[in-house]
């Protein structure tokens, strides 16, 4: 899983990174709001923990601008002021949840679970599933029904992110920034490649229809009605 944290305090940015690295998240950061917002708008985040109180643009109007353009991303505030009216317009807005400082580790790392259950990105047994494809976040491996697939590290990565995405088209500046990094020194012909190694195991499996590709766009990973 991959967060994006803003935050303009360093000290409590510094701790929420550390707590959730720990946990295993990907984290990337930021201080300022519109810093944040150009992170953000990269599509590339399954969760969003965002201060309401930043300089450059405030929380709750950063999440106005990523719900105008369509971009679902689970987001959790937080906030100073524990006030009906300020926990009210940040959900208005289109926050999923609010957590007001100070707080516990223990709670910021359930809100953050509860949002990516609720967005069917985690499971208690961290297992994601979609018709008979199925990835076992314990085993680091994906599975068709009960044949494991034996994957390599990034098509392991690149299963995860399809499956986390399922029915959404990724482009391939998406999966590429996801997966290998922006500073990646590999070029953008590595995502090719790489879908292709993930569809030839599926193939085994007859599954390597799953994964669809964009033209000129990119890929989405769709099954058919009945199989899902």
């Amino acid at each position: 899983m991959r967060i994006l944290a803003v935050e303009d305090e360093r000290a409590l940015l510094e701790a929420v990174c550390g707590v959730l690295q720990e946990e295993g998240y990907q984290v990337d950061t930021a201080e300022r709001g519109d810093e944040g917002l150009l992170l953000a708008e990269r599509g590339i985040y399954d969760l969003l923990i965002l201060d309401i109180m930043m300089p450059g643009l405030d929380g709750v109007s950063l999440v106005k601008r990523l719900r105008a353009k369509g971009q679902l991303t689970p987001v959790l505030l937080l906030t100073a002021k524990d006030s009906v009216e300020s926990r009210v317009e940040g959900l208005d807005a289109g926050a999923d949840d609010y957590l007001v400082k100070p707080f516990a580790v223990e709670e910021l790392l359930a809100r953050t679970r509860a949002l990516l259950r609720r967005n069917g990105k985690y499971t208690a047994d961290g297992e994601v599933t979609y018709g008979p494809i199925s990835l076992k976040t314990n085993e680091h491996d994906g599975y068709v029904g009960e044949h494991p697939l034996k994957l390599t590290g990034k098509e392991y990565d690149l299963l995860q992110y399809f499956l986390h995405n399922r029915e959404q088209i990724l482009t391939r500046d998406q999966i590429f920034d996801r997966i290998w990094g922006i500073d990646s020194e590999a070029n953008y012909g590595i995502v090719d490649l790489y879908v292709h190694y993930l569809r030839k195991k599926l193939a085994e499996h007859r599954c390597d229809n799953y994964i669809r590709t964009i033209r000129n766009v990119g890929y989405i990973l769709k099954g058919q009605k009945e199989n899902v």
